[in-house]
């Protein structure tokens, strides 16, 4: 292993400044920042998931922000072959990858490999969009947990994307979307080591209140109403990205701007817990590979020169 390429993973979850400590880390080291959320892949959601700005992409070298359609799902297995070329060509620069993001199966699939799963017909994946239309999220999880448990367990009864991806797995393979994933992947020819953020939950709720007061300032309410334009299917990842929905009804009249701040920060602040369970509980990396950062994290420059020292001399060791 020690001849294969190096490459740094800065995780943890929304809100942690897992964006700021990459960048603060790609000016020190020649990196290039490769984004691993989910969200920040959309073209149309630059301020509702507090993308880098483009002051802060003009840096250093940032890659797959806003690289997709909002009509487009993204999906684990598309990201890991696009961070994978970008990972080599930032390599072929001399620049060091600085993976970035809160997204733990985008990691996962990176770093252990993820199952190819069959083309599914589009009669399985129309018959799961019109399921999930007429009888709902909930009804869909049901009939999911009788064809397919272990996939439903992993899932919220209301998480009708992931919902219907699952049913359209089942019935156009004949398989469950949980016993593809269960088969090994071929693991990435690439060494890791993660920076793992998992601030004080105090600390992250209020940040999380602080950031959705700026992305509002921001032009917030605009970019959710150009993407209400689009007429897109609201069952897409991009419409459930947190802030979307409760702007949504806000920009319907069905709650004031105050109601809908309030319910992004909780639906955010809920997500974030699930985030640091997961990290805690998955081994992306050996222990030797893992260093934690129980703080939120605006840049190097906020800790002591012996911590700072510390994060430097772990990455200098694993690189």
């Amino acid at each position: 292993m020690a001849d294969q390429p190096f490459a740094l993973i800065v995780a943890g979850p929304t809100c942690s400044g897992k964006s700021a400590l990459a960048l603060d880390l790609a000016g020190r080291l020649d990196g290039t920042v490769i984004n691993a959320d989910a969200m920040q892949c959309y073209r149309e959601l630059r301020v509702i998931t507090a993308r880098p700005t483009p002051e802060e992409e003009a840096r250093v070298p940032h890659r797959l922000y806003g690289v997709r359609p909002a009509a487009e799902p993204g999906h684990a297995a598309w990201w890991r072959g696009a961070a994978l070329a970008e990972m080599e060509a930032a390599r072929a620069q001399g620049r060091l990858p600085i993976l970035c993001g809160g997204t733990g199966l985008y990691f996962w699939s990176l770093v252990h490999g993820i199952a190819e799963i069959p083309p599914v017909p589009e009669a399985a994946r129309t018959e799961a969009r019109l399921r999930l239309a007429e009888h709902g999220p909930e009804a869909l999880h049901a009939a999911l947990a009788a064809v397919d448990p272990a996939t439903a367990a992993r899932l919220h009864p209301s998480d009708s994307q992931r919902l219907a991806r699952a049913w359209e797995v089942w019935r156009g393979t004949g398989q469950g979307l949980a016993a593809w994933q269960a088969r090994p992947g071929e693991k990435a020819p690439w060494r890791f080591a993660v920076l793992l953020l998992d601030p004080p939950r105090t600390d992250l709720r209020a940040a999380i209140a602080q950031r959705f007061g700026a992305m509002l300032a921001a032009g917030a309410l605009a970019e959710v109403q150009a993407l209400a334009a689009l007429g897109l299917d609201p069952a897409l990842p991009a419409m459930r990205a947190h802030g979307v929905p409760e702007l949504l009804a806000h920009l319907r009249g069905e709650i004031p701007l105050e109601e809908a701040a309030r319910r992004a920060e909780l639906v955010t602040g809920q997500y974030t817990k699930r985030q640091a369970t997961w990290f805690r509980h998955r081994a992306l990396v050996d222990p030797a590979c893992l260093h934690t950062i129980h703080a939120r994290v605006a840049s190097l420059a906020q800790f002591s020169e012996r911590e700072s020292e510390q994060i430097m001399s772990f990455i200098r060791r694993a690189g």
